[in-house]
């Protein structure tokens, strides 16, 4: 193999970010639905022969970067590498081994070089439907849709019909599923041909012994950062709304050196219904907390979760047993990083922010088009962000996740509902030294001659978002049906003319404000 200089390591990733990220270009700009065409719900990583994460697309869900390389090893346990040939394809959805619900559909797809793997292309894609009904009062997996075990959905290059056939009588837009899972077969083939092309300038042979390098380096640099923060044990906990009753996180974050144990022992037991994170998306999103906080600038691949190791309770809603239902998993795992900041915040409060306006609010809708073809639509909608050092939160961002949200116009193109208030919230973030950011309330018509049904699952609404270090903290959120207020939980039919309004809950503020009472636990009052 050639010896790269340091320099030379780095213009060598800096070309695979770029080809990694054309390659998610290319998904998003041939893909079939909004979810990922508007709302860039998806993700595209690179892994060498060991299924080491390296590089992935600049603009992916933070979960999905943390999942894909344990969804891998568990494909590879199905279909060793010796099992594999040019142009396969491998899918799964398990939420188990995955990114923690049915919806999301993980492939990976090999590159040979010489008969040999010497890389995988893989990438995570959101689909609205995957069968069964979505519902919030699922008891267990079983009910929450289709699960495809570890497949070829491409074998040699040829497509299996096997696989296609049973997504196709599973699913009621599989047209669009299937169109979004081609558009990445195009992704994987654009990849095998730059990555190819990149070696072969830099006359790189073990793509494997580069790739040890680069994580050794984001390994150090992420170990330099964690020396830098006292040795100690810091704790926090959080409420959840829940469903019938409210749910806790504990949190213990232990630093010893350049290594961190995060403990997440007493926190709640699973629950009958679709609120618990898998492991894999519990680990994903708390390596991401600590990536922001620690270690932002570094190029982002598993070297820099080596030093971080996560311990959560088997049977608690932070690390259930299967077939535990898990639709809503965002509901337990977006409340990971704030945790986490809130626990750190006495040591390394110039980093930290303060709660923000999440988990993320979506709706589901569910109904027929006025011509009589059927339409299932998600709508994402943001709270505000949580104030940080020097600097207001913003209104409506979401964090942690990072998908974007459709144009109204777009959104109503699609389906038979009108969107008739879409406005901030003034005052809805915490008070402080800075503010939290301002919710928004969105309203939506049913234009439609029959009956649409409505699907939430929100949080925020009993126990808002948090200010930290003397900050307030964010209003709650709400929900109502003809201005009547709902259960922020549940399945709702919206007959023709019904108007449905949401109101995104505002983010934390940090610091106590001079002169002000922006430290006061009550909360934001409508």
């Amino acid at each position: 193999m050639v010896v790269l200089s340091a320099h030379k390591i780095g213009i060598f990733w800096q070309r695979l970010s770029g080809l990694i990220d054309e390659a998610g270009q290319t998904f998003v700009r041939t893909s079939f639905s909004s979810v990922v065409r508007d709302n860039w719900d998806m993700a595209v990583g690179l892994m060498d022969s060991q299924g080491r994460q390296f590089v992935q697309s600049a603009k992916s869900v933070p979960s999905f970067i943390g999942t894909m390389p344990r969804t891998l090893a568990v494909m590879l346990r199905r279909y060793p590498r010796q099992m594999l040939e040019p142009g396969d394809v491998l899918i799964s959805n398990d939420p188990y081994h995955g990114t923690g619900h049915l919806n999301d559909i993980t492939m990976a797809c090999p590159i040979f070089r010489d008969r040999r793997v010497i890389a995988f292309v893989t990438s995570v894609a959101h689909t609205v439907d995957i069968g069964g009904a979505p519902s919030v009062e699922a008891r267990d997996a079983y009910e929450e849709g289709l699960t495809i075990p570890v497949s070829k959905i491409v074998r040699a290059g040829i497509e299996n019909e096997d696989v296609i056939a049973f997504l196709t009588e599973n699913l009621r837009a599989p047209d669009e599923t299937l169109g979004d899972i081609r558009a990445q077969f195009s992704a994987y083939r654009q990849v095998e041909q730059r990555l190819k092309r990149v070696l072969s300038d830099d006359g790189i042979d073990d793509l494997d012994a580069l790739v040890d390098e680069i994580l050794r380096r984001s390994e150090a640099s992420m170990r330099s950062a964690i020396e830098a923060v006292p040795d100690g044990s810091y704790r926090d906990e959080i409420m959840l709304d829940g469903f019938d009753a409210p749910l806790k996180i504990c949190c213990e974050v232990r630093v010893n050196g350049s290594n961190i144990v995060v403990d997440y022992s007493g926190s709640s037991a699973q629950v009958a219904r679709p609120i618990n994170s898998v492991m894999n998306y519990t680990i994903s999103y708390s390596n991401y907390a600590f990536k922001c906080l620690f270690d932002p600038a570094t190029p982002n691949n598993d070297g820099s979760f080596r030093p971080i190791t996560i311990h959560a309770p088997e049977g608690s809603i932070v690390n259930p047993r299967r077939p535990a239902p898990v639709w809503a998993r965002h509901l337990c795992g977006h409340y990971l990083p704030p945790v986490i900041f809130s626990a750190l915040a006495p040591v390394i409060p110039s980093r930290v922010i303060a709660d923000c306006g999440s988990p993320l609010w979506n709706v589901y809708f569910q109904g027929r088009q006025r011509d009589g073809r059927p339409f299932i639509k998600m709508f994402f909608m943001n709270g505000g962000h949580g104030a940080r050092d020097g600097a207001d939160g913003a209104p409506c961002l979401s964090f942690p996740s990072n998908v974007a949200t459709v144009s109204i116009e777009r959104f109503e193109s699609t389906v038979p509902l009108l969107v008739t208030e879409k406005q901030l919230m003034p005052e809805s973030g915490g008070a402080g030294r800075f503010r939290g950011g301002a919710g928004q309330r969105l309203s939506f018509t049913n234009v439609a001659p029959e009956p649409v049904t409505m699907t939430i699952r929100h949080e925020r609404v009993k126990f808002p978002p948090r200010g930290l270090l003397g900050g307030g903290h964010g209003a709650p959120g709400r929900d109502l049906i003809n201005g009547k207020v709902i259960g922020p939980k549940g399945r709702y039919l919206l007959r023709p003319g019904d108007v449905v309004t949401f109101e995104t809950p505002g983010g934390g503020g940090l610091g106590m404000a001079t002169g002000d009472a922006a430290g006061s636990p009550e909360a934001v009052k409508r």
